[in-house]
């Protein structure tokens, strides 16, 4: 893997709300994601076919694995997993981030679009795209299984994002085709579809709210970039607010307050409580991607950099439940680890 340069900071902020902590190089063009867990910051770098792991105080780069096309990826109790491809098949490649030793790895039919973890970090959901349909594999990471639930048909539908509600009991799939979108709801116990809800435009970002509200991006030549305000228990949208012209990502803040979105030269901070854009976040370099830790925000770019910015911390949260489900086990194994 590449030597990690230091980053110029070329970067500005136009609120005194999010202070500028530092900023680092880690590949060449742009940064696939990136997901923060505590202490640790792992980055996809799709170009380079490598995987960083980041001190998330320091952004010192703590180890790496060499892969093939890494893309998305969700980082808990120490373990990132990553999408990843391969000659043969995509897979779900899960790395040990205190030792970056590959410990296992799920192969799967169709490519990965999308990626989430239940709050205990013992599921992963990953979304594929195939022949026809679309489906979420399941990674029981204690039992060492794989499951699917069937979402739908159709040959041009996607699967744009997955989220898992704090109880662990629901998973949320933001869903496109040719036609329109929708939200479907996942009942995780018997995994089948609950319900869903048309949301128009295609949809470039979901998040759930503490609240039993889910905040959903889409982008439209027309319509731009709106983030819509969905009432979970009535199942309907109840407010659509335009934020960005050519988003591409939306993420929230631990404590649900904020919302920020990837635009196209900057990063918009939504207030979720009153659906107002109070800051705007620009780091010199067109964003790829965001990710939020406790109290500190982390912008990726095009050029390969990373820039971490203070944001107020949160007040306390619950712990989360899980649920429990069995699935049918699968043979692993791919990639090696790579030195820094």
């Amino acid at each position: 893997m590449a030597s990690t340069f230091a980053r110029a900071i070329s970067v500005t902020v136009e609120n005194a709300n999010a202070a500028l902590l530092g900023a680092t190089t880690v590949g060449r063009g742009p940064i696939a994601d990136m997901s923060v867990d505590g202490d640790t910051l792992v980055v996809t770098s799709y170009g380079d076919h490598k995987v960083v792991i980041l001190d998330a105080n320091s952004l010192a780069v703590t180890g790496g694995v060499a892969a093939r096309e890494p893309s998305f990826v969700v980082v808990a109790n120490d373990h990132a997993h990553v999408g990843v491809a391969s000659a043969n098949y995509d897979a779900v490649a899960v790395i040990d981030v205190r030792t970056s030793a590959v410990i296992a790895s799920y192969p799967l039919s169709f490519n990965v679009t999308a990626m989430a973890a239940s709050p205990d970090g013992k599921r992963v959901y990953a979304g594929r795209t195939g022949d026809g349909g679309i489906d979420v594999s399941v990674i029981d990471t204690t039992a060492d299984r794989v499951g699917t639930i069937y979402l739908a048909k159709g040959e041009d539908a996607n699967i744009d994002a997955l989220r898992v509600d704090a109880s662990g009991r629901r998973l949320y799939a933001a869903v496109s085709d040719a036609r329109s979108s929708r939200l479907i709801v996942v009942d995780l116990e018997t995994g089948r579809v609950n319900r869903s809800l048309e949301v128009g435009d295609a949809i470039r970002g979901l998040e759930i709210g503490l609240d039993s509200t889910a905040y959903v991006l889409t982008s439209d030549l027309n319509d731009r970039g709106v983030v819509h305000a969905i009432d979970l228990v009535a199942n309907r949208i109840v407010a659509s607010v335009p934020v960005a012209t050519a988003p591409t990502q939306l993420a929230l803040s631990v404590d649900g307050t904020r919302a920020y979105v990837v635009d196209y030269d900057h990063v918009v901070v939504l207030n979720t409580e009153t659906l107002t854009v109070v800051d705007t976040v620009a780091v010199g370099v067109r964003p790829s991607c965001v990710a939020v830790g406790v109290d500190r925000l982390y912008v990726a770019d095009c050029a390969g950099g990373v820039t971490s910015y203070s944001v107020p911390a949160p007040a306390p949260m619950f712990a989360p439940v899980a649920a429990a489900n069995s699935f049918a086990a699968l043979e692993i194994r791919e990639l090696e680890p790579a030195g820094v």
